[in-house]
C-alpha cells in the first residue's frame, strides 16, 4: 500500500507563487511515479505534471513554463512549484502515485485559490 498526503495550498494573488508538497508513505520502493493533477468542480480531473518514461516530465498545456515538479527521494516527497499563478489555476490539487503493477493512488487534495 502507498499513501500520499498533500500540503501547501492556500490563497494567493494572481502573479504570485505557491509550492505544494506531497509526502508518500507505505511501500515506497514500489512507487513507479508521482505527480500532480487538479480538478475544478464540475470538470474532469486534469493532468498538471507527471514524470513519464525516459526521464521526461509531462506538463499540462496550461501550466507549461510556469509550474515545475521536483522530487526529494530522501524525504519521499514530491513538490510542485507554481509560479505566475492565474485565477484559472484555482482548483483542488491532488497528488498522484502509481505503484506496484500500475495501481493509482490519489491524496485527499489541497485547495489552491488564486484571486484576481
Amino acid at each position: 500500500q502507498v499513501q500520499v498526503v498533500e500540503s501547501g495550498g492556500g490563497l494567493v494573488q494572481a502573479g504570485g507563487s505557491l509550492r505544494l508538497s506531497c509526502a508518500a508513505s507505505g511501500s515506497i520502493a514500489s512507487i513507479n511515479a508521482m505527480g500532480w493533477y487538479r480538478q475544478v468542480p464540475g470538470k474532469q480531473r486534469e493532468l498538471v505534471a507527471i514524470p513519464s518514461s525516459g526521464g521526461i516530465t509531462k506538463y499540462g498545456d496550461s501550466v507549461k513554463g510556469r509550474f515545475t515538479i521536483s522530487r526529494d527521494n530522501a524525504k519521499n516527497t514530491v513538490y510542485l512549484q507554481m509560479n505566475s499563478l492565474k485565477p484559472e489555476d484555482t482548483a483542488v490539487y491532488y497528488c498522484y502515485a502509481n505503484w506496484g503493477y500500475g495501481i493509482s493512488t490519489y491524496g485527499q487534495g489541497t485547495q489552491v485559490t488564486v484571486s484576481s
